[in-house]
């Protein structure tokens, strides 16, 4: 419902699979706007109306890549939410079609429009902190078990055909459709591409790299007894070559207890800097939700808190040092971006979505697997590694296949 918050903007069309979801939605647009947009059950459809301009893709993951191209191919500009695809070759299928079809293509990367963000970025690369080094992304979220769900009939109402799109068919279970789909390899990425991919896309974005050259995850499935399939912890370490020059990147997951770090997620009397907001979190000392990343260089480190904040403690005393607390908002950027017709303007432009996005599937490789990968971005393989490749694509369920060329 943002977009109904923006000014000029209409709201043209809804689309859900689910009746129940749509209704809801269409009735909160109408009481926002006073306008009741149209309604649609098939994406294909809705792409046929050439009235509009372009397209927000809020679907499960498997159906990101797939729905946006078929919108570049429409003629549409995409917002397309995180993690942009679902696997490997949807990264570069889904930046090429961006290209192909000259269309503005911004990545659900909400972190991009940050101001404070966009600052640290900008304060590592002047030298803030010195020659940076290491990077930790951190996806500290409280996550209760899902329990387990029987096979029922599909509700009445929902187009499953739809909604499992490009996977295989399988029998419904609760815990496979709404939300809890995050927790199931055939339609999502675990909580390392849901909440964590905003954190890895920062973390990348501050370091300065594109692909990494190995990397390392391990985790598992703790504490609960359910259907989840993806780790609720997982620790993965990744490697970079910048010009000749090693860099790294950690990432941790954790799902229940734990403690803060650098500062993040405190009260105020944490190590933020209160003069400038930073370090009053709204979810205080006793929360669980840590979410963020922290950089490391020769001169100091720099936090980064969300998508709003950022504070820095420099030299061996660790003085504070430069802080802001402002954020942003990527749909009106998207929306600005339309109108100036630049896709210079766009601050989360699909192409550095999908390099992200890459960060989250060779961890996801590396996990199950059970060991370390490498990854040759040339070639874009795992050389010599033929299991690791295998798993940069699926098999599509027709007529919903990514096409080999767009």
């Amino acid at each position: 419902m943002a977009y109904c918050r923006l000014p000029n903007v209409e709201i043209a069309a809804l689309c859900d699979v689910d009746e129940s979801v749509l209704n809801q939605r269409l009735a909160d647009a109408e009481r926002i706007t006073g306008k009741r947009p149209a309604a649609f059950t098939d994406f294909r459809k809705l792409l046929e109306d050439q009235s509009i301009d372009a397209v927000s893709i809020a679907t499960p993951n498997h159906q990101h890549a797939l729905q946006t191209i078929w919108a570049c191919q429409a003629g549409k500009h995409v917002y397309v939410e995180k993690p942009c695809t679902h696997n490997m070759f949807e990264c570069r299928q889904i930046a090429a079609a961006a290209g192909k079809y000259s269309r503005l293509v911004q990545d659900g990367s909400n972190s991009r429009s940050g101001v404070a963000v966009q600052e640290a970025v900008q304060q590592i690369r002047s030298g803030l902190i010195g020659d940076v080094y290491l990077a930790r992304g951190l996806c500290f979220k409280w996550r209760d078990t899902i329990g387990r769900k029987p096979v029922e009939p599909v509700p009445p109402g929902v187009d499953y055909d739809l909604w499992l799109g490009p996977a295989p068919v399988g029998a419904f279970t609760r815990n496979r459709f709404h939300y809890n789909w995050h927790w199931f390899w055939e339609y999502g990425n675990g909580d390392l591409g849901n909440q964590g991919i905003h954190e890895l896309d920062v973390a990348r974005w501050g370091l300065g790299v594109t692909y990494p050259t190995k990397v390392t995850a391990l985790g598992g499935h703790f504490l609960f007894d359910d259907d989840q399939e993806t780790p609720n912890t997982m620790t993965a370490l990744y490697e970079f070559d910048d010009r000749g020059r090693k860099k790294m990147m950690e990432f941790v997951v954790r799902h229940w207890i734990s403690n803060h770090e650098a500062g993040i997620g405190e009260a105020p009397q944490g190590r933020g800097n209160p003069e400038a907001g930073i370090g009053e979190a709204p979810q205080g000392r006793g929360s669980s939700g840590t979410i963020g990343n922290v950089f490391y260089g020769s001169k100091g480190y720099l936090v980064v808190e969300g998508y709003s904040r950022y504070y820095s403690f420099l030299g061996r005393e660790q003085q504070p040092g430069p802080a802001l607390n402002k954020g942003g908002d990527n749909f009106a950027n998207f929306i600005a971006a339309l109108r100036s017709g630049k896709a210079s303007d766009l601050n989360a432009p699909i192409d550095g979505g999908a390099v992200s996005c890459t960060l989250v599937h060779l961890a996801n490789i590396s996990y199950r697997l059970g060991r370390s990968i490498n990854f040759d971005a040339l070639s874009y393989t795992c050389p010599g590694d033929s299991e690791a490749t295998r798993m940069f694509t699926r098999d599509y369920r027709a007529p919903f296949v990514v096409p080999m060329s767009v």
